[in-house]
């Protein structure tokens, strides 16, 4: 499965980012697709999930109610799935990536959205929030 982000900006604190992760047509069927973000010399954080055609989302406490995640199943030759970034502060600065899971979302929530437990990977998108 070949995930690809997009989106990423420069952004002043207090703005917003739309990333996007385009997937084949058709993965939400099998798999959940999980936002994390990695700033160097930190573990990759797992920060949102949605958990594949039902579209029910989980978050983190450090971005929920700033952060939404969506997905567009409609496309002809992809799912998008979207994560809206609000209120954006200096903290949120890192690399973003995607990355799908057999596993559900609770079952991350439960056992604390381990790298470990993902199947496939994007190469990630670069947030950067100026102060």
């Amino acid at each position: 499965v070949q995930l690809v982000e997009s989106g990423g900006d420069l952004v002043d604190g207090g703005g917003s980012l739309r990333l996007s992760c385009a997937a084949p047509k058709d993965t939400l069927e099998e798999y959940a697709i999980v936002w994390f973000r990695e700033v160097p010399g930190k573990e990759r954080e797992g920060v949102a999930c949605i958990s594949g055609t039902a579209g029910e989302t989980f978050y983190t406490d450090s971005v929920k109610d700033r952060f939404v995640m969506s997905s567009d199943l409609t496309k002809a030759t992809e799912d998008t799935v979207y994560l809206q970034l609000t209120n954006l502060q200096p903290g949120d600065t890192a690399r973003y990536y995607c990355a799908a899971t057999g596993l559900s979302c609770t079952f991350l929530t439960i056992t604390g959205w381990q790298t470990s437990d993902m199947e496939y990977w994007g190469t990630g998108t670069e947030v950067t929030v100026s102060s």
